[in-house]
């Protein structure tokens, strides 16, 4: 970078050097706002480049004004969405890289962009939270992650929505009701709900660590698996009877449980596998005596569209 002006009156690499300070929370709000971490990407190189071409001189708070950019940017690109066509599956879990963006306020590489790194920034963020994000309107979203992640207040918030601040207040309420899904049902004697979750959590570790021992140990013998047609390509649903053939047909499937994570499913605690933040697969599970006695996989678009998800706490 040479050593024109910037805006405000000082060299270009001051100004990048600035922003690179804010970039790791500027990337946080985007990825919250958008689940991808190369859209977070995208949205904060474009920040970048609406810095580089203000006047920055006249900015008295540019930490705020770069927030206030991104999550303009991630807005339009949300409601833009449905226009757009969605990622390929493939890309979420079977290796097929995104397209390369540069970042000109940075030579280095602009985040992670194979599936590996996606999916372990997923579940630094809760795969589950950012399914139930995806369900809101754009601007609940906005209003939610922006005030209840980064506290940023309804008085900043509602400019940006061109909404009064109570009016965003009662976005980011609606928004974390969603967010809290379903009240658990009433459980077995002895199975509450962080019991059913201790049981689910070593269930997926399990089959992401490839460790079939461990996970015959959380099946019931008789434990019974039901999927719908979306789930496994055929021509009926599919069921299997038995600890054994239930922990195979898992270890089969470990590809997905990359981008797999708890979940509140209709009040009960379950595994939701969500590549780039949108739901494509859950499983239920009905835990009896520390042991999972079923297990319902559902894919089918609208047998998803009726289910209630949440946050689980903790």
């Amino acid at each position: 970078m040479d050593e024109q002006k910037c805006p405000e009156g000082h060299p270009a690499e001051r100004l990048a050097e600035r922003f690179e300070a804010e970039r790791s929370r500027l990337r946080a709000v985007a990825y919250r706002m958008l689940g991808s971490a190369a859209e977070a990407d995208d949205a904060v190189q474009e920040a970048w480049l609406r810095l580089s071409r203000s006047d920055a001189d006249a900015i008295e708070d540019l930490a705020a004004w770069l927030v206030t950019v991104v999550s303009r940017i991630c807005l339009n690109m949300l409601r833009s969405r449905r226009f757009r066509r969605e990622e390929p599956l493939e890309y979420a879990y079977e290796g097929a890289a995104a397209p390369e963006t540069r970042d000109p306020a940075s030579e280095r590489a602009p985040g992670p962009r194979d599936p590996e790194e996606e999916a372990l920034l997923a579940d630094s963020v809760g795969v589950a939270l950012l399914v139930v994000l995806d369900t809101l309107a754009p601007a609940e979203r906005l209003a939610f992650v922006l005030h209840d992640m980064f506290a940023v207040p309804f008085d900043e918030i509602g400019p940006m929505l061109e909404r009064t601040p109570a009016a965003a207040r009662q976005l980011a309420s609606r928004a974390r009701r969603r967010v809290r899904g379903r009240a658990a049902p009433p459980a077995a004697p002895g199975e509450d709900l962080r019991r059913r979750r201790r049981v689910v959590d070593a269930f997926l570790a399990a089959t992401r660590g490839g460790d079939f021992e461990a996970l015959v140990s959380l099946l019931h013998p008789d434990v019974v698996l039901r999927a719908d047609r979306a789930a496994i390509p055929t021509p009926e649903p599919v069921e299997v009877r038995g600890a054994t053939p239930v922990a195979q047909g898992a270890m089969a499937a470990a590809g997905r449980a990359q981008f797999t994570g708890p979940a509140l499913i209709d009040g009960g605690v379950g595994l939701v596998m969500a590549p780039l933040g949108r739901m494509r697969l859950l499983l239920r599970f009905t835990v009896a005596d520390g042991l999972i006695t079923e297990i319902d996989v559902i894919a089918d678009a609208d047998r998803l569209r009726d289910v209630e998800l949440g946050v689980l706490e903790g």
